[in-house]
């Protein structure tokens, strides 16, 4: 079970984590049954999983900001606080949200790095928007049509 309490004192703004990156069982299950533009799929796949160390120190948020490490890229995703994480790590299933953040540089192995990449996450506010996987294509690869 998670913890679910405010640290306000020792709250941070920014955290360098590890970004770990695969399926899930809900997101199989809805990726293969055709339900991508579901609100189902987005509240399972539109989320960073934060252990209950970090997502404290967050200052417990509803939402975050997940940067790649060079800054070049970010999308807003639902909090979601877990003992399924390490600290200075966190999970995102293997959907449309992560790949904004995930570096597409393959090192010549065909496939981008879904695992151990550096990525930055940040408490964001509650009214910044969690796009679905259609307003993620239009907006952030074709360009904000």
């Amino acid at each position: 079970m998670c913890l679910q309490m405010q640290i306000r004192s020792s709250e941070v703004r920014n955290m360098e984590v590890i970004l770990l990156s695969g399926s899930t069982i809900d997101e199989g299950r809805l990726a293969k049954g055709g339900d991508k533009f579901t609100d189902d799929y987005t509240q399972e796949c539109a989320s960073c999983w934060i252990s209950p160390v970090d997502f404290v120190s967050l200052g417990s948020p509803n939402k975050v900001k997940v940067t790649s490490s060079n800054g070049k890229h970010s999308i807003v995703v639902y909090a979601k606080c877990t003992d399924s994480v390490q600290p200075g790590h966190v999970f995102m299933p293997r959907a449309i949200w992560a790949n904004v953040v995930v570096d597409p540089d393959t090192l010549s192995t065909g496939s981008p790095l879904y695992k151990g990449a550096p990525v930055n996450v940040e408490p964001t506010d509650d009214e910044e928007e969690v796009l679905s996987a259609e307003d993620v294509v239009l907006k952030v690869y074709c360009g904000g049509q």
